[in-house]
């Protein structure tokens, strides 16, 4: 599968984005889908994901940091994913990646458990 990101830019503290993950293939539903992100100098971290570890179906799971304001979403008739980021901090800017994989462990904020991977796209929220 081929991943490409968009939707990032320039947003002030409490202001909003939606970013958008656009998959190639005919099999997306079966693939868990999610957002990590990198700052400068920092390593990649989990941001949100759609995981069926639970054998329960797709269930969505965020970091601490994005609780609460981040919200992701799939649409598998379009393959999409997306990240709607609201009360953005300036602690969120970073390239945000989207990544797909098609394990269903527990593992879901792993990115070294994801093998395929999106451009990235930067968010930088100012102060």
């Amino acid at each position: 599968v081929q991943l490409q990101a968009s939707g990032g830019g320039l947003v002030q503290a409490g202001g909003s984005l939606r970013l958008l993950c656009a998959a190639s293939g005919r099999t997306f539903s079966s693939y868990e889908m999610g957002w990590f992100r990198q700052a400068p100098g920092k390593e990649r971290e989990f941001v949100a994901a759609f995981s069926r570890w639970s054998g329960t179906g797709d269930s969505t799971y965020y970091a601490d940091a994005v609780k609460g304001r981040f919200t992701i979403s799939r649409d598998n008739a379009k393959n999409t994913v997306s990240l709607q980021m609201n009360s953005l901090k300036p602690e969120d800017t970073a390239v945000y990646y989207c990544a797909a994989r098609t394990s269903y462990y527990r593992d879901y904020d792993d990115p070294l458990k994801y093998r395929y991977w999106g451009q990235g796209t930067q968010v930088t929220v100012s102060s």
